[in-house]
């Protein structure tokens, strides 16, 4: 459950929008005239960000949030939400998240209507009323001290891997690429050794699926961190053992009712300081690729304001 909503008032300002026309495949692209619209219903100015690469969005962020966004809003999916998160992470500037890509669990695990019109008529009555609700982010440290931020899930097994394998590959074009490099890399299927510390306890663990999640979900619904609570001030790890290649196809589908916590291969634990280790590995979080291991994920509470 959300925590109460805050009293801390809305800074005056701007309302900056970071848009991704090709979001969901461009399946909102025709909305946003009307999405930006409605904005301006809530009395402030709205000012559309420019952008042409992900990284230019997550600058242009960080650049309206110096010059004094009174809020920003991230039209697109897990990818846009996660570059406009950096910008406002740890300051009092409100976040408004409208679901419009393929993947949108940051913002349903945070309680916004899948509707992107809806999830902007509840960021336009937040703006109108100075109401905002604090969440918890994921600050993941690496080895040379660079530090980023999440809000859903990081995954660092097989869903990481894959996801490595099909950015790298030039062929197949669209979503039959990562079908492939789910097929090559079940063929390559081993559990590999991770280095573990929770909240400075460690253990070694040999393991096929790890995730580490400050939400439910990740990959467009599925609850790899079913418990998870984005207000409880604690992570979620999620450790799959030993799964060899026939359980793991058979538990794989479990992931999107959550069920899968029930298999005994299955190990949850809860902690405020994740460490984690193991060879050969790149991370992705909310479906971002992050960094290779080891690194230090801290949840860090109330490190978000949302307009909900």
């Amino acid at each position: 459950m959300l925590a109460v909503t805050a009293h801390d008032p809305v800074p005056p300002g701007p309302v900056a929008v970071l848009a991704n026309p090709t979001a969901g495949r461009g399946r909102h692209r025709g909305l946003l005239p009307r999405l930006v619209d409605r904005l301006e219903g809530a009395g402030r100015p709205v000012r559309l960000l420019a952008a042409r690469t992900p990284e230019e969005a997550e600058a242009a962020c960080h650049a309206a949030v110096a010059d004094g966004a009174g809020a920003l809003v991230a039209v697109g999916g897990d990818g846009t939400i996660h570059r406009a998160v950096q910008a406002v992470a740890g300051t009092a500037v409100p976040f408004g998240p409208v679901p419009a890509g393929t993947g949108n669990d940051f913002a349903a695990d945070t309680g916004f209507p899948a509707d992107p019109l809806a999830a902007v008529e509840v960021i336009v009555e937040a703006l109108r009323g100075g109401r905002t609700r604090p969440v918890d982010l994921a600050r993941v440290t690496t080895a040379d001290g660079d530090v980023r931020w999440y809000g859903a899930v990081l995954a660092a097994g097989f869903d990481a891997i894959v996801n490595e394998r099909a950015n790298r590959m030039r062929w197949p074009r669209g979503p039959r690429r990562y079908d492939l490099a789910i097929l090559v890399e079940l063929a390559r299927l081993r559990p590999r050794r991770y280095r573990l510390r929770l909240d400075g306890v460690e253990q070694e663990v040999d393991a096929v699926l790890v995730a580490v999640g400050n939400c439910a979900s990740y990959g467009g619904g599925m609850r790899i961190c079913p418990d998870a609570d984005p207000t409880d001030g604690l992570l979620d790890v999620v450790v799959g053992g030993r799964f060899d290649r026939r359980t793991l196809i058979r538990v794989k589908p479990r992931i999107y009712q959550g069920t899968h916590v029930a298999h005994p291969l299955v190990r949850v634990h809860r902690a405020r300081t994740v460490e984690l280790d193991a060879d050969g590995i790149t991370t992705y979080a909310d479906g971002e690729r992050t960094a290779g291991l080891p690194l230090r994920i801290t949840a860090v509470p109330a490190a978000l304001r949302l307009l909900r």
